[in-house]
């Protein structure tokens, strides 16, 4: 068949391959061809070249197709070096953002978790002060049911001492008793003490 059924084989095989590899690469993407695909398509093209060349009847039997050199067109490959820099770029931008989030992740949650246990020490800290508070007003009140005038009199002397007792000393008088209100306290200088009469 080699010798009857094409005119001639050297150019037949030679545009059977092209077309092989045109058809194959042209079904594929740039960047995968020039990486890993690179071995899928060398037996891809193997096998149509020969299934082609079988419709022919050429009797050539195709034993191996090798790519020896992938390289983009001359005209389109300083924008594909581009591309690819632009690719390996956000990669590495892609790495360093997930090395961040690996970073910062773990920090913030540890410090919503140091928050919420301030939080919850903080409520701890005021239930236990609003139920001393509670716990000491019943105990006033139950004062004050067992002797109302007298826890009356108790609360008002020491809300007075709580409230005047970095002021300087006031005397009240009761004014229904004929007193005056508000008396100023002089204190009188100190004596020394007498020993059997005299000094």
């Amino acid at each position: 068949d080699y010798a009857f059924n094409i005119a001639n084989p050297p150019l037949t095989v030679k545009a059977v391959a092209e077309s092989a590899m045109r058809e194959i690469v042209g079904q594929s993407q740039i960047q995968k061809i020039l990486t890993a695909d690179r071995k899928l398509i060398e037996p891809a093209s193997q096998q149509l070249m020969q299934k082609v060349l079988d419709d022919y009847h050429a009797g050539v039997l195709v034993l191996q197709v090798l790519l020896l050199s992938v390289d983009p067109p001359q005209q389109v490959i300083a924008a594909f070096r581009d591309v690819t820099a632009a690719q390996q770029d956000l990669q590495r931008l892609g790495n360093e953002a997930e090395a961040y989030a690996n970073r910062v992740v773990p920090e913030a949650r540890g410090a919503a978790a140091r928050i919420l246990q301030e939080a919850e020490a903080y409520r701890e800290q005021t239930v236990a002060e609003a139920r001393g508070q509670a716990a000491r007003f019943e105990k006033v009140y139950e004062q004050y049911r067992n002797a109302p005038t007298l826890t009356r009199q108790r609360l008002y002397i020491e809300t007075m001492e709580r409230v005047l007792g970095g002021a300087d000393k006031v005397i009240l008088d009761d004014p229904s008793k004929g007193g005056a209100s508000v008396a100023p306290f002089v204190p009188l200088p100190a004596f020394p003490a007498f020993q059997g009469g005299r000094k």
